[in-house]
């Protein structure tokens, strides 16, 4: 009988914990914590996994997790949900970069705050897997291309 109980606790505190993750969050704040269990994985070309994984890679997994289907890639990524102004970006929003020589967009990531209006987003670096940054930083200023909305709330 004591382990019967013991069982059940230990099966109710498992699932508290599983339900506090997901439905109960909004979207916004469900892709980005997801997104932020990522932290620290390392970067891998069409990765999509926390053994490696890439900036499409990463922003697909966050809201695929709160029920919202994305396309896998960057190029078709930026097809997808309305453009705003990044001074209107607001959690969940993703922000779009041009880190190559040639003019399309090849980067992305989640914003997940907002610091004096600029936005902080998580993202997928090649050299640093992935990691939070600041648009204010001189490189992703001088590299930034567009924000979209996807999500409505």
């Amino acid at each position: 009988m004591r382990n019967f109980i013991f069982i059940l606790l230990a099966v109710s505190l498992v699932s508290c914990g599983s339900f506090r993750k997901g439905t109960k969050m909004k979207p916004r704040d469900g892709v980005v914590y997801y997104a932020k269990g990522y932290l620290g994985t390392p970067y891998v070309y069409g990765g999509n996994t926390k053994g490696g994984i890439d900036c499409s890679g990463l922003i697909h997994n966050a809201f695929r997790q709160q029920g919202v289907r994305v396309p896998r890639t960057v190029h078709e990524l930026r097809k997808k949900g309305k453009r705003i102004s990044v001074d209107r970006a607001k959690k969940g929003d993703i922000v779009f970069f041009r880190t190559s020589k040639k003019r399309r967009l090849t980067h992305a990531g989640i914003v997940v705050s907002t610091k004096g209006g600029v936005p902080q987003f998580i993202h997928a670096s090649t050299s640093k897997g992935v990691m939070v940054s600041s648009l204010d930083s001189s490189y992703w200023k001088k590299v930034y291309a567009q924000t979209r909305r996807l999500l409505k709330k």
